[in-house]
């Protein structure tokens, strides 16, 4: 059935295999970021068996729930990225074994709910080092400071490390110099404190160039003392995040979203009366292209990313979509295509997350 998302496996292995050899090389644990693929079964398990994966992560407890204990009983660590919502806080010390904070009113809500279950939390204090997503401001070194005082005080809550975030809001690129202030402030910690933090996490698949596997760079440019690496887009599409490089060793076709013509007719390419806005609001612009060959899709912006599909067919271009209808030009295209064909789409993060997520989009393998 359509619309399908179809995994690569093999590539997906062959990425996974790349990006693992560069992170271990350069002395960082790998913690693998699920929630791009909604936590795909298959997907999981590769993950699982696989010796360089040392925690899988996700931003939903509901996908965490999904693979924890079959993770630990792999020996691995799940993990919780978003910040937890105080209504989740129980789920969160079950399912998993470290959470990322900055909020003192969590951390007590997260003691209060691992005292219950008699279970020690692991928590990652999280930095804002200009991104300004979340995390405690870097130059508030006084609140960093008491919140650490607080939380070591917490029989139930271990603190694991801290972490920073880059580039997913701000899109601030992790380089030497901002990430070294994550360094120190780690140092300051376990001087001031007279303990040792195991994880310095130092960003996601933004920073993986920074071990030297850039074109630009022969040595590597992570700071010493960063030992982690949270790896999402870099493993799923062979990503670097923060030149939108390709790494090496990996594939960029790990998966293809597949949709079938529903019609196909000659019409104009300009839409005919007076234009208003569409159904999500927007007032879009049209090029001329005078009558033109036209396929339309049985998928659409509820289930797929637009702007973030590039087509198989080079002579295919897209021209726009509505809620459950892609349109396509196919004018250029050499294949003759008929009512029923299927068009295939390499995919972007964007496009790649929201037909992972869609139950309205079939999951397929090879």
């Amino acid at each position: 059935m359509y619309p399908r998302l179809v995994y690569d496996l093999t590539k997906l292995r062959q990425n996974l295999d790349a990006v693992s050899e560069t992170v271990h090389q350069g002395d960082c644990s790998m913690m693998v970021v699920t929630k791009g693929v909604c936590a795909d079964a298959r997907i999981v398990e590769l993950l699982i068996s696989h010796p360089g994966v040392d925690y899988l992560a996700d931003s939903r407890v509901k996908n965490l729930k999904t693979y924890a204990g079959k993770a630990r009983v792999a020996g691995k660590k799940t993990v919780l990225l978003r910040l937890p919502m105080l209504c989740e806080v129980a789920d969160v010390v079950r399912y998993a074994d470290l959470s990322f904070n900055s909020e003192l009113a969590t951390i007590r809500a997260l003691s209060e709910a691992a005292t219950e279950a008699d279970v020690v939390h692991n928590i990652l204090l999280m930095i804002d080092l200009g991104d300004l997503r979340e995390g405690i401001f870097f130059r508030d070194e006084e609140q960093i400071f008491q919140a650490v005082s607080e939380i070591l005080a917490m029989k139930h809550i271990h603190l694991q490390g801290v972490g920073v975030n880059l580039t997913c809001y701000g899109a601030i690129i992790p380089k030497n110099d901002n990430l070294s202030q994550l360094v120190e402030i780690a140092k300051k910690i376990e001087a001031r404190f007279g303990i040792e933090l195991q994880m310095v996490s130092g960003g996601n698949s933004s920073s993986i160039y920074l071990l030297g596997e850039n074109e630009a760079l022969k040595e590597r440019q992570l700071p010493a003392g960063i030992n982690n690496l949270r790896l999402g887009e870099s493993f799923l599409l062979g990503n670097d995040t923060a030149y939108e490089t390709k790494l090496p060793g990996t594939c960029s076709d790990t998966m293809l979203l597949e949709a079938q013509i529903v019609e196909l007719k000659e019409k104009p390419s300009l839409p005919i009366g007076e234009p208003g806005v569409d159904a999500f609001g927007q007032k879009p612009v049209y090029e001329d292209r005078g009558v033109i060959r036209r396929a339309i899709l049985a998928i659409g912006k509820q289930d797929a990313e637009p702007g973030s599909m590039t087509p198989i067919d080079p002579g295919i271009d897209i021209l726009g979509a509505s809620s459950d209808h892609l349109i396509v030009d196919v004018t250029r295209s050499k294949t003759e295509y008929k009512v029923g064909d299927v068009l295939s789409f390499t995919l972007g993060y964007g496009g790649m997350l929201k037909a992972a997520t869609s139950p309205y989009v079939e999951k397929g393998y090879r």
